[in-house]
């Protein structure tokens, strides 16, 4: 109690955040029920059919269901592998460039796209994997294709087209924090390695690498935690309807099935499941990262 008293103005800044938090994430919560009624809207509470797991059920026995989990547990696992490594991959080659000032321009370069929205982002891309696009013509002009492609209307093509597109958005914003990890290193064990002779690849896997290792197990564990949670404005933006059956992930598939055909509780149990099972992720990535490596977020 000493401790609270001490540190009392700490704990009202971060009041706010606790309300907010407990406002928009927990309150919420209260409308999973909806996921086991027949849920019509202009009903009080009391009034609701109560279905038990009947969505559950239908949502278990539907083909379609399999095929947006397929392809959300797709995309998300490219998304971790790559939109996890090169950010590090990234921070790591920034942290080693000596000018000063290409330095930070090559920072604000890759931060910039980060504040372009989606609906932008996608119509770049769109643009440039068109048949008479730059990305064609590219190709076209060193030799590696012979006719232009029809990116975007290939499903074998979207997932790819999807974590490049995302990769490009987010890399310098997600490198940020391990910047920020590596500038916290002692500089003086880099001039001890380099007085015994450690060149740069070796002052990185021996230095670099091992002194931003807390901050990659956490982040580490966050992004399984949020695998399957991965939303769906890319996929909405740049799919189309010869890509459906690779573009449609659980987000997407309870807009159009559950809320955009008047099915709320059906849209609901989708996004409990989503839930559910983003939290199992979360605890057992935790779990084994506690086991192999002593890090932990809880």
């Amino acid at each position: 109690m000493e401790n609270v008293f001490k540190n009392k103005y700490l704990y009202m800044m971060s009041l706010p955040f606790v309300v907010w938090v407990f406002v928009f994430q927990y309150i919420p919560i209260w409308g999973w029920t909806m996921a086991f009624q027949n849920f019509k809207p202009g009903r009080s509470f009391f009034e609701q059919q109560w279905v038990g797991f009947d969505h559950f059920a239908t949502l278990f026995g539907d083909e379609r269901f399999y095929l947006v989990l397929r392809n959300t547990l797709a995309m998300s696992f490219m998304g971790l592998v790559v939109g996890f490594t090169f950010p590090i991959l990234f921070a790591v080659l920034l942290n080693e460039l000596k000018n000063g000032l290409f330095k930070r321009f090559a920072q604000t370069v890759s931060y910039l796209p980060h504040f372009v929205s989606w609906v932008v982002v996608a119509g770049i891309v769109t643009k440039m994997l068109a048949v008479d696009g730059t990305f064609n013509q590219l190709l076209l002009s060193v030799g590696l294709i012979e006719q232009p492609v029809q990116w975007m209307a290939k499903g074998e093509y979207f997932w790819g087209i999807v974590t490049a597109s995302d990769l490009w958005k987010e890399l310098g914003w997600n490198s940020i924090i391990y910047l920020a990890a590596i500038s916290g290193i002692d500089p003086e064990l880099y001039e001890a390695a380099r007085v015994d002779g450690a060149g740069r690849i070796r002052q990185i896997w021996h230095i670099t690498l091992p002194g931003i290792r807390t901050t990659v197990t956490v982040l580490l564990i966050m992004s399984i935690g949020h695998l399957i949670s991965i939303g769906f404005e890319k996929q909405f933006l740049l799919g189309n309807p010869l890509v459906q059956d690779y573009a449609m992930v659980l987000d997407l598939y309870a807009l159009n099935y559950g809320l955009g055909m008047g099915r709320y509780s059906f849209g609901t149990a989708i996004g409990m499941f989503n839930s559910v099972v983003s939290v199992i992720l979360l605890f057992a990535a935790n779990g084994l990262f506690k086991r192999l490596t002593k890090e932990s977020i809880m």
